[in-house]
């Protein structure tokens, strides 16, 4: 119990030298792939969910923007994989690092305005003023727009390592008290662990949602702007 709560936040180091990246790199390994013309089950579930989820994503898109499909997959898959496996003991979590977050959402979101800029110019800049503005209060509704586009990503980026963070940081603290309490009351530990096992399930579900809003906000960003 005497632990750094934020320990496990740490980025891992091997001989003085980061990991992270390795870390970052291992997730795509795990997603198996076959060389065969009849699939196995495995495959073909993961080819589904494949195709069900950029289908759902790509719909509201034309042309241009359905040219962003494979990197929106990608990134899905990658954010997903990367939540799960920081759900295994004495794992890292890359996603828990708001500067990784921001590393993915600041190239997207700029390159999804950029885009609208170059393509729909006077579409892109009709947002920073709705139609209809009073003439006074249009200077400041200029500003108020402006510095909400320039959040987005960093609202993304919050938005991912917060609820990562939270989850963690409540399995850490109920885990503890689960093996605090084993030596004190047997009752009570099996209420606590049973909650732990709830959570656990729930931090699961987190981890694949959070990975599914993320690519989903920057969907629509990207729809907005083609």
């Amino acid at each position: 119990m005497n632990e750094n709560l934020f320990a496990s936040f740490i980025a891992p180091t091997i001989l003085g030298l980061p990991a992270a990246v390795l870390i970052i790199l291992f997730p795509p390994l795990l997603i198996p792939t076959s060389k065969y013309l009849i699939n196995n089950r495995l495959i073909t579930t993961q080819q589904w969910l494949i195709k069900l989820t950029s289908k759902q994503m790509m719909t509201m898109h034309n042309t241009k923007g359905r040219t962003w499909s494979l990197m929106l997959v990608s990134l899905i898959i990658f954010i997903a994989t990367t939540n799960l496996l920081g759900l295994l003991p004495y794992s890292f979590t890359p996603t828990t690092q708001l500067s990784m977050n921001l590393a993915m959402a600041i190239p997207l979101w700029a390159g999804a305005v950029i885009m609208g800029f170059r393509s729909k110019i006077k579409n892109a800049l009709a947002h920073f003023l709705p139609q209809g503005t009073p003439t006074p209060l249009i200077p400041m509704l200029v500003i108020i727009e402006t510095i909400s586009l320039l959040i987005q990503p960093m609202a993304l980026a919050v938005r991912l390592t917060a609820n990562i963070t939270a989850g963690h940081l409540l399995m850490h603290l109920i885990g503890g008290a689960t093996l605090a309490m084993s030596t004190i009351n047997l009752p009570s530990t099996l209420i606590i662990f049973t909650i732990l096992i709830l959570l656990t399930i729930l931090e699961i579900a987190v981890a694949l949602i959070q990975a599914y809003v993320f690519t989903l906000l920057v969907s629509l960003y990207l729809h907005d702007n083609t």
